[in-house]
């Protein structure tokens, strides 16, 4: 069985269209129909009905059929059919389409006109070249695939420069952009390498984000420099419609010796591949004598060489893995566990993987893969064990504490070259975007917390309140829902949408600014007129940000919607706005509901003095400021104490948002701060214009009073 004959559904569908071009019959058979000999309620190709019977005029199947002789010798079958004075040819072919077996025949007259001139048999060659092309050409990007790799390549013998290109952060792009950004990378960097290589030259795509560069009697030197100036193309390159992304290769080039395969040269060429990778946006080569340690400054290096500890207290086996991966990796050798810990002490993190050996006097593997699990060195170091105890109970062990593979001596040496090649390969990619995530994730808490100082002092010059009371009730919950998850499952809240909540907090009060001055700041008590405009800060909130125009759809607004509408809401159904009763009010607004009420009670207020942190306490627990979650309150006694370490109470005269000089983290802020306040105004005057009258209205519902209102707080917070 040759290559050719396995395909994919979408490659036998481009095949059959090809060949309904040349052939006058083609037809697709099954097992099924061709083991049963029930051929005539079965379709062709075209989905008319079988035309075997009525094409033959026969009655039955020919006795020389040989769709089922290539069915049964999985290969190529042919024959010479007689009728009405014309000779048929006859082609039965065996292939396999996602990995089931097929037979497909073709049936074309050979009448005495129809023998082929020139120009017929250049036609049919090129109908052929057509469906050739469609086999071995990647659908996207429009260059060889990896079936033609696998089949014209791989196997070569040919002098060539071989590189292998891969896309660095490609699943990030993929990840934060969508899989359109992710395709147009791929396309660019693409037409990028096709404009700066000859027409003879071969780009393949090897699947992914990785290609295959193919380049026939060509210099070293050439070879070098060609790759260095795809590289810098590419980074210089801004991917339509995505400015945002800025592209970078990691590329690994060698020549391919007289009497070796291309595949034996990609061995390597993917090796110095990921030795670029470790700096990103880089080409390596087997000639270069230096390489630019990016990570270092921008220093000069030697040839960087991934470093192997070996420990094994026996010398001979150290020397044996040591001649085997010498020539590659720079080794460092450990006879005991404890030399072996020392070493980690020494080395630290430029240890790229550790070959353990379990039993060995004084400290065995174990327990070195101990002191590495106690000191995290297995987040950062992947460890191979090497032993020739093999047991399941040992093997099982050595994976449950944490090693990425298992050899067994004696040592093949083939089996550990690629073993150790593998584990690194995967590890260093693995640390990059780990790299990549963290600072994502720093910068997204960055603006985070930006958002909650600029609501911070939007609460605070309209409520009257500390600006610290948004920053505590961030506190706040963030400590109740680490004391949620570790008390319950029920809930089943992960890190990510701890985080939403943590964040969108900071929007609970948000409505207020749709409060009249004289009620939000009244220093006694509200009338009953007043409070129900009061308890619309909710509606007003919720409205707000479900009209922010391109982000109604995403996660941290949704829970924003929640804590917004929902936070005064109450466990026994009495609460507002609308009377939703135990765990039909979401978790997020339940948690934000119970660090609001503690930080009113021990924060001073225009209307009250502050509470201590004991007294507060006691009078949620006693039920004085409404019905909670149970769960919550346990929560609430076991992080009692940490609260009141960490959440201060405030008061007007301590407010240091009153005070003049801002710091230097305010100051950061001072332009988006401006950004914010234009969208939430815009936003609020679109609300409140569609709520009534514009000439008479008051604030509450919107119209000339309210734009008068909204234009004075404007004045106020960017003064």
């Amino acid at each position: 069985m040759t290559n050719d004959t396995a395909m994919t559904k979408q490659e036998s569908e481009v095949m059959i269209e090809q060949l309904k071009k040349v052939f006058e019959v083609v037809r697709l058979l099954d097992v099924d129909t061709l083991e049963m000999g029930n051929l005539k309620g079965v379709e062709d190709v075209d989905g008319f009905p079988c035309k075997c019977y009525d094409f033959w005029k026969k009655g039955t199947r020919c006795k020389n059929c040989t769709s089922r002789e290539a069915l049964q010798k999985k290969e190529k079958v042919l024959k010479l059919e007689y009728l009405n004075s014309n000779i048929y040819q006859v082609i039965s072919k065996y292939i396999e389409i996602d990995g089931k077996p097929y037979v497909i025949e073709l049936i074309n007259a050979m009448k005495s006109d129809a023998i082929m001139d020139d120009d017929g048999r250049t036609e049919l060659i090129k109908q052929l070249s057509g469906y050739n092309r469609e086999l071995y050409t990647d659908a996207l990007t429009g260059i060889y695939n990896r079936r033609y790799y696998e089949e014209r390549i791989k196997n070569s013998d040919m002098t060539a420069g071989i590189a292998m290109i891969d896309l660095d952060d490609f699943k990030i792009y993929n990840d934060t952009f969508g899989h359109d950004a992710g395709d147009l990378a791929l396309t660019t960097v693409v037409g990028i390498v096709k404009a700066n290589v000859r027409r003879t030259d071969m780009l393949i795509r090897m699947g992914g984000d990785e290609f295959l560069l193919v380049m026939p009697d060509i210099t070293d030197q050439i070879f070098a420099d060609k790759l260095k100036q795809i590289q810098e193309k590419i980074h210089d390159t801004k991917v339509p419609g995505y400015s945002q992304l800025r592209l970078s290769v990691s590329i690994g080039g060698v020549l391919s010796a007289p009497g070796s395969t291309v595949e034996n040269a990609i061995h390597k060429a993917d090796q110095f591949m990921y030795q670029a990778k470790t700096c990103k946006n880089m080409v390596v080569t087997e000639h270069d004598e230096e390489v630019q340690d990016k990570a270092e400054g921008g220093e000069t290096s030697k040839t960087y060489k991934y470093r192997i500890l070996i420990v094994d207290d026996s010398e001979m086996n150290r020397a044996i893995l040591s001649e085997i991966l010498s020539e590659e990796y720079d080794i460092v050798e450990a006879d005991s566990g404890e030399s072996c810990i020392d070493k980690l002490r020494q080395y630290e993190r430029e240890i790229s993987l550790v070959l353990l050996d379990i039993v060995m006097p004084g400290m065995d593997g174990f327990g070195v893969l101990n002191y590495m699990n106690r000191h995290h060195y297995l987040e950062d170091i992947p460890v191979i064990m090497i032993s020739s105890e093999d047991s399941t109970e040992v093997v099982r062990r050595a994976y449950e504490m944490g090693v990425s593979d298992y050899i067994n001596r004696p040592f093949d040496a083939g089996v550990v070259h690629r073993r150790v090649y593998n584990t690194i390969k995967l590890y260093a990619k693995q640390r990059r975007l780990i790299t990549l995530i963290t600072n994502q994730v720093y910068e997204k808490e960055k603006n985070n917390r930006m958002m909650v100082e600029i609501l911070s002092q939007i609460v605070e010059f309209r409520n009257g309140e500390s600006g610290s009371h948004v920053l505590n009730i961030n506190i706040l919950t963030g400590m109740i829902l680490e004391s949620l998850v570790q008390k319950t499952d029920k809930y089943n809240i992960t890190w990510s949408e701890r985080l939403l909540i943590t964040t969108a907090s900071a929007l609970h009060d948000i409505g207020k600014i749709g409060i009249d001055d004289k009620i939000l700041n009244k220093p006694g008590k509200l009338t009953d007129e007043e409070f129900k405009i009061m308890q619309n800060h909710t509606i007003i909130g919720a409205r707000i940000l479900k009209n922010m125009e391109g982000y109604e759809d995403e996660e941290l607004m949704m829970v924003a919607y929640q804590i917004c509408r929902w936070h005064h809401e109450r466990y026994d159904g009495r609460g507002y706005p609308d009377g939703l009763k135990g765990d039909e009010i979401p978790i997020s607004a339940q948690v934000v509901s119970l660090a609001d009420v503690y930080d009113a009670l021990v924060g001073e207020r225009v209307y009250k003095k502050a509470y201590s942190h004991e007294k507060a306490v006691q009078m949620i627990l006693n039920g004085e400021c409404g019905a909670f979650n149970p769960i919550l309150l346990e929560c609430l006694i076991d992080i009692q104490d940490r609260i009141k370490r960490k959440v201060k109470g405030s008061t007007q005269e301590n407010n240091p948002l009153k005070k003049k000089e801002k710091s230097a983290e305010l100051k950061e802020f001072e332009n988006a701060k401006e950004d914010f306040m234009d969208s939430v105004f815009k936003n609020m005057e679109k609300e409140y214009t569609d709520l009534g009258n514009p000439e008479n209205a008051d604030f509450s519902s919107g119209g000339g009073k309210a734009k008068m209102l909204m234009n004075d707080m404007r004045k106020k917070f960017f003064e």
